[in-house]
């Protein structure tokens, strides 16, 4: 979760004028975190904070905004009794207008901090504020997005999580139109040719084409996640070998349990451990879903994020 500059400039730069809406304080039950984002411009948005009548009613004030409305707006807004959702909690949305030139203020700042309520325009920096971006400094971390006396706080927006997808293939198709929009990942998809993928390449993912993809492995961080499930099980093979000896931070491999008993056998021929190979998961995805595609990327995508959950939750209990 973050301030995603790159994805604003894609939007005001085919649209000219666009409407960021953001969730800036959360108070009691809500459809989604303070941070979440959308974009609005005369014709259509992107992104979403959560739906229902909160976000339509966001929309419509975004695009007043861009047809002669104010150029910042800071509401509140009572989930039940204002929009009649189930949510019972409120919200404040930050909704601001940007174009090439006020994007050009943000460029070079890692953290977008700026007055945002009536009173605070052409004031100094609140020493709360100060205090809040030193420490997170000195800790070299980025700090929650938050509204803190009358400014508002984000973090540029960073996918801090490696995912590397190997093979552009059917199954590889769903889990990129089902992963790539959330904003932790960075992923890089491989595959053979260039004609394996599809036309429109999705927003942030990075497009590998390689004649011998398993050449790639030793270029993925040592703590990416990996997918392997291409059209060759020669090259899923070469792809575990390439993984056990590179590191990881998790693999999936899809096949059934008969093609991963081979595997298992192979790769403890070319002289890896057996506890090792067990850190290679196979099957992938919830069988009971069924091997439609989609729903083999919605069982594979599910297993990542509750694995990635369980890790944030682990560091954090540790820390």
């Amino acid at each position: 979760m973050g301030f995603d500059l790159a994805e604003l400039t894609t939007a005001v730069t085919g649209h000219g004028r666009v409407a960021r809406v953001v969730i800036a304080q959360v108070r009691g039950s809500s459809p989604r975190e303070v941070g979440a984002a959308m974009l609005v411009w005369p014709e259509g948005q992107s992104g979403t904070i959560g739906g229902g009548a909160l976000e339509h009613q966001a929309a419509q004030a975004a695009r007043a905004m861009l047809a002669g409305g104010p150029a910042s707006r800071l509401s509140r807004h009572a989930l039940g009794p204002d929009l009649g959702q189930c949510c019972g909690g409120s919200v404040q949305l930050l909704s601001e207008v940007y174009d090439a030139v006020a994007l050009e203020v943000l460029e070079g700042h890692e953290v977008i901090a700026r007055p945002v309520t009536q009173g605070t325009q052409g004031t100094q920096t609140p020493l709360a504020v100060q205090r809040l971006l030193h420490r997170a400094r000195a800790q070299g971390q980025r700090p929650a997005p938050q509204l803190i006396e009358g400014w508002m706080v984000e973090s540029l927006a960073r996918a801090s999580v490696p995912l590397w997808i190997w093979g552009a293939g059917h199954v590889g198709r769903a889990l990129v139109a089902t992963l790539s929009p959330l904003p932790d990942l960075a992923i890089t998809w491989v595959d053979t040719h260039p004609e394996r993928f599809p036309a429109q390449n999705p927003w942030g993912v990075t497009i590998l084409p390689a004649a011998e993809p398993a050449r790639l492995v030793p270029h993925a961080p040592k703590d990416a996640h990996h997918l392997i499930l291409t059209y060759s099980h020669a090259l899923d093979l070469a792809l575990c070998h390439g993984l056990l000896e590179h590191g990881f931070a998790s693999a999936g491999l899809i096949g059934s349990a008969t093609k991963w008993a081979r595997f298992r056998s192979r790769l403890q021929a070319l002289g890896h451990a057996c506890a090792h190979i067990a850190r290679i998961r196979c099957p992938i995805g919830a069988p009971t879903l069924g091997k439609h595609p989609q729903a083999i990327a919605i069982g594979v995508a599910a297993s990542l994020m509750n694995g990635l959950a369980a890790e944030t939750d682990r560091k954090e209990r540790s820390a």
